[in-house]
């Protein structure tokens, strides 16, 4: 589709029917074109039309030669220079004289008696004549036709990046079915035209009855389908009215996080951070940053300067957690963590330094204050004992006392959404929310504290960290969730929980995919209504496949290719439906996400009370940056919900590292100045 102009769409495959008789209409095929060829057009019904068929159709074929056999006979090269007025009259030599003259066996014979029946006296040598004029006037024709042919099979070839094509040719017509020598004159040709590709051909069994039949056959089948694929991702489909319903559902929510007497029973927790401002640019030093996450971990040096200086510096490395540390006592996990950082600060030649330190901890944790953080839970296969209940920065803060001469100061506990937020307001004064849109989904942004009721003070601002994955597990948002959804849910290791992150974050995007498929499978409408053992394998479909099927820049064959690595026997029709539900289920991610953005920017303006807002949201995840299109339906849904905001998206640099070692030092520029 993408190669046809004259259609809007450029997905999937559409029939084109060439009218190639008009080739050489326009005079490209001037320099092969006979004196009876030309003879013929003049004396047509269409002169100068149809220049190809005329050298290749049944119409043309028997007047050619009766043209020339009328030359040859004038110039006493065939019965003796006579002719007769049958000869003479034109259209009185039939196309199927030439495939009877053309006979292996009784040619010669059926010459003899065509000729005659012209009241013609032939000689042998006369009918000999006359059966090669056939045979080269028949030839030429094939020859032609298949060039065309050649053509078009070469184009498709093409078409496809294929090295090698196998495809079939449906046929029909009399000259085909009929003339003896026509077809394998045809396909010979086409062979050395086309080496590299195997063309079958199939004769057609009543294509203008059981054809038309066909194609209505399956333009119904189709419809049917469109209907069913239709009704099936409906739901996916959310209207500007159901956005904005979801923007005030989640501004509810948010208010019911804020207020002290409802924050305990409320999904969107709305917790404290304690960071109570962003950078400014005054911010100077050296400080460490620890990034604890997974099995392994990063410890970072970073050093802040002016903008002028170069901004900000950092140099890391990465250290690893055995497993047995991460089952074991929680004290020798925190000696190791403790020993990564002396090795790295020696590495540095910074010991003897007493050195700023950032800690993102990402684990659920109840923060109580800038360095302090209770850790509820252990997850990511970690479970080291006597730490669940605990603050973190404690147990940080011991393990650094059983070291001899070691100089670090815990300032700040840091989630990784925050720390997104503050990487990009170094560069931007105007971040003050930050955004994560990956494996899971969080934002954040700076709230007045008159509006925190958990948290004593009512004078400037706190970055309030939204956990908004929750939203919706309440059942506010029950009216958008579809049946895969429900599956996805109730197959995940926290059924009924984070149903709003479940709906758009990367973890959760392929499983729907895949839940959609199973069911059009069903319906018999993808893969042949067969259900294979892949496609029932459970997180087959990563996310990452969705960025690269939804990629503009890959033609349908690619994408083939990606699905047929994941062990789907697919068609073409298939790959078309598999990127249309990979399409729609990742465009409701985004607007989703666009809500909610959208919620928060009208919260801050509203909180300000202005008629307009300029802000800029602090972005990191692999589904807002990889995916193609993903960012821009967000800024579109953003732009349609909040029209009185001009809200700016900002790519961030190392959250987790930058932005903790940021939080640190924003802490200490507030410490120093009494503020804090």
């Amino acid at each position: 589709m993408g190669n046809i102009e004259q259609i809007e769409g450029d997905e999937g495959r559409m029939c084109v029917i060439m009218e190639w008789g008009a080739f050489g209409d326009d005079g490209c095929l001037r320099d092969i074109q006979t004196e009876f060829d030309l003879e013929l057009d003049r004396h047509s019904r269409n002169p100068g039309r149809q220049t190809f068929e005329k050298k290749i159709s049944g119409m043309y074929m028997g007047e050619i030669v009766r043209l020339i056999v009328v030359k040859l006979a004038s110039l006493h090269l065939l019965f003796n220079g006579v002719t007769s007025p049958a000869l003479l009259k034109s259209g009185t030599f039939e196309t199927n004289y030439i495939s009877e003259i053309e006979d292996e066996k009784v040619g010669l014979t059926k010459a003899k008696e065509i000729l005659l029946s012209f009241n013609l006296n032939p000689s042998e040598q006369d009918c000999v004549i006359v059966q090669k004029i056939c045979n080269n006037v028949s030839t030429r024709s094939a020859n032609l036709c298949a060039a065309g042919l050649a053509a078009v099979v070469t184009r498709i070839q093409r078409n496809r990046h294929l090295k090698h094509l196998q495809t079939t040719v449906g046929v029909d017509g009399t000259v085909y079915r009929k003339h003896p020598k026509f077809s394998g004159r045809l396909q010979a040709t086409l062979k050395q035209l086309t080496s590299n590709c195997d063309v079958q051909f199939m004769l057609s069994e009543d294509g203008t009855g059981k054809g038309t039949a066909m194609v209505t056959a399956v333009a119904r089948r189709l419809f049917a389908q469109r209907q069913q694929i239709n009704e099936t991702m409906a739901p996916f489909c959310l209207s500007r009215k159901q956005l904005v319903q979801v923007q005030q559902r989640l501004r509810l929510e948010m208010l019911r996080g804020l207020e002290k007497e409802t924050h305990s029973t409320a999904t969107v927790k709305m917790l404290p951070t304690y960071v109570r401002g962003t950078p400014d640019g005054t911010e100077r030093g050296h400080f460490l940053a620890l990034d604890l996450g997974g099995t392994n971990f990063r410890v970072l040096l970073v050093n802040v300067n002016s903008r002028e200086e170069g901004g900000v510096k950092m140099v890391n490395q990465i250290y690893s957690i055995p497993e047995s540390l991460m089952q074991g006592s929680g004290t020798k996990l925190f000696d190791h963590i403790v020993d990564c950082i002396i090795d790295f600060v020696k590495k540095q030649g910074k010991m003897g330094c007493r050195l700023p330190l950032g800690f993102t901890f990402s684990f659920p944790c109840r923060q109580t204050g800038l360095d302090k953080g209770i850790l509820i839970t252990w997850t990511k296969g970690f479970n080291a004992t006597e730490c669940e209940g605990k603050d973190v920065v404690m147990l940080l803060r011991e393990a650094i006392k059983r070291k001899q001469g070691v100089e670090l100061d815990v300032v700040a506990i840091v989630n990784d959404t925050v720390g997104t937020m503050m990487s990009c307001a170094y560069n931007d004064s105007n971040c003050e929310i930050g955004l994560i849109v990956g494996t899971g989904s969080n934002a954040c942004y700076m709230e007045e504290m008159s509006n925190i009721k958990n948290v004593e003070g009512d004078i400037g601002q706190m970055c309030i960290n939204m956990e908004w994955g929750a939203f919706g597990d309440n059942g506010c948002l029950d009216v958008f969730v579809t049946q895969y959804d429900q599956i996805v849910d109730k197959a995940s290791i926290n059924p009924g929980k984070q149903r709003y992150e479940k709906m758009m974050s990367g973890m959760y995007l392929g499983e729907i995919v895949r839940n959609i498929l199973i069911d059009l499978t069903k319906q018999g409408i993808v893969f042949r209504g067969q259900i294979s053992e892949r496609l029932n394998t459970k997180g087959i479909f990563e996310t990452k496949f969705l960025s690269e099927i939804e990629s503009d820049s890959l033609v349908l064959l690619q994408v083939r290719a990606i699905l047929q690595k994941l062990g789907l026997d697919v068609t073409c029709d298939d790959t078309l439906i598999v990127k249309e539900v990979c399409t729609i289920v990742s465009r409701r991610a985004a607007q989703l996400c666009g809500a909610g953005i959208a919620a928060v920017v009208e919260k801050i303006r509203e909180n300000r009370r202005l008629n307009h807002l300029a802000i800029t949201v602090g972005v990191d995840g692999t589904l807002y940056k990889l995916h193609p299109h993903f960012s821009k339906i967000v800024h579109e849904t953003v732009a349609e919900l909040a029209p009185c905001c001009d809200v700016t998206f900002h790519q961030s640099e190392d959250g987790s590292g930058k932005g903790a070692a940021l939080i640190t030092a924003v802490a200490c520029r507030l410490r120093e100045t009494g503020q804090h």
